[in-house]
């Protein structure tokens, strides 16, 4: 049996550009060696692997290396995957269960609109190696969730950054954020890396931004915002805030479409 593959460019006007994340349409349950082998095989930030549950889907996300709790734009990919392959009408919502609880995907125009939970930033002294790892000096230090946050000075110092990715591996978290506030073309400007996940630096961040919504709408005093991560391939996300929920709003493009022929690792099974 095959598995429908799509390879989804998202927080994006056009492809090639934003955050790519593979989607794969189960028609059964799969063994999670399975899936972490076929993520490490497509080497994206994150391949998602969506399964009917009920009246919604079951969605979990994979980096090269590990499953992850949350991930933004693999979940933008899955919603537009469902709506485009025929799989959910796009006037419905896509319902996710997933290891962060049940997320939602509404179409709105052209774009897609995401329902995550915020994410407190909890002030902290920086672990060792961090500082000089980053190379850059820091206004403050935050623990996200998995996830350190470096506030940066300003949005040249995030551009700027060349990090030592091998000393950033050594740092136990999922990853380390830089943020600033932005300059004449967005609100907030943030980078992300990973390298202890198997991703040098992730293209655009949704989850990163479940943390810098409330955050920067705090400190801007305004509860929506024009967010612009300064990775290569750079993303966009319009970000709003309501009671303890966070929208990440921002357009996908399907890049490639066929199938994934399955191999002896796939199974029945699931842990």
């Amino acid at each position: 049996m095959s598995v429908r593959l799509l390879l989804i460019d998202a927080f994006t006007d056009g492809p090639f550009s934003g955050n790519p994340a593979a989607v794969c349409l189960l028609e059964q349950e799969a063994d999670v060696v399975w899936m972490q082998a076929v993520a490490e095989e497509l080497k994206q930030a994150e391949t998602a692997f969506v399964l009917p549950r009920g009246v919604g889907w079951e969605l979990r996300w994979f980096t090269p290396l590990l499953e992850v709790d949350l991930c933004g734009h693999a979940t933008m990919a899955a919603a537009h995957a469902l709506w485009s392959e025929g799989c959910l009408p796009r006037t419905a919502v896509a319902e996710f269960h997933t290891r962060s609880g049940l997320l939602r995907a509404c179409a709105m125009e052209d774009a897609v609109e995401l329902d995550f939970p915020a994410v407190p930033m909890n002030g902290c002294a920086p672990p060792d190696g961090l500082i000089d790892a980053l190379g850059i000096q820091p206004l403050s230090v935050f623990r996200a969730g998995p996830d350190y946050v470096v506030e940066a000075l300003d949005a040249d110092t995030v551009r700027g950054a060349q990090p030592d990715l091998q000393a950033l591996a050594t740092i136990d978290a999922r990853g380390i954020g830089i943020t600033a506030r932005g300059d004449a073309s967005c609100d907030v400007a943030s980078r992300f890396f990973a390298p202890a996940a198997g991703i040098a630096e992730d293209a655009v961040t949704g989850s990163l931004h479940c943390a810098l919504g409330p955050f920067w709408a705090r400190r801007l005093r305004r509860t929506t915002l024009r967010c612009r991560q300064w990775s290569r391939r750079g993303g966009l996300l319009e970000v709003t805030l309501g009671a303890g929920r966070v929208g990440l709003k921002g357009r996908a493009t399907t890049v490639m479409q066929g199938y994934f022929h399955e191999t002896r690792l796939g199974s029945n099974r699931r842990s």
